[in-house]
């Protein structure tokens, strides 16, 4: 019994031509959705960097997906200042057309 949770997966190329993809070439995330609610239960990140992946997480778990990824975007701009943020942005973004499917 899943109580009403969804998993969903996204994943995106870092940008040719930096460190992250001659070393990782792709980044995946893992978005758990509660469908009650709509709001991210958990989130997790292909980063090799625990800390990384840890600070994603608690900046975006519990934020609501009934609007859309406004306050996703808003949360990642004010937040996160790394190379490849378009393709965290993207990963997030293909694991969130994801959950719409199953809505």
């Amino acid at each position: 019994m899943n109580n009403g949770l969804v998993m969903t997966a996204g994943f995106a190329e870092f940008p040719k031509d930096t460190s992250l993809h001659e070393v990782y070439r792709m980044i995946g995330c893992v978005m758990i959705v509660d469908k009650e609610t709509e709001t991210i239960h958990d989130i997790s990140f292909t980063f090799v960097m625990e800390l990384s992946n840890q600070f994603l997480a608690n900046l975006l778990r519990g934020v609501c997906l009934q609007n859309g990824l406004d306050e996703v975007k808003k949360r990642l701009k004010e937040s996160i200042q790394v190379p490849g943020i378009g393709a965290i942005q993207y990963a997030i973004q293909q694991a969130y057309d994801r959950y719409c499917e199953l809505k």
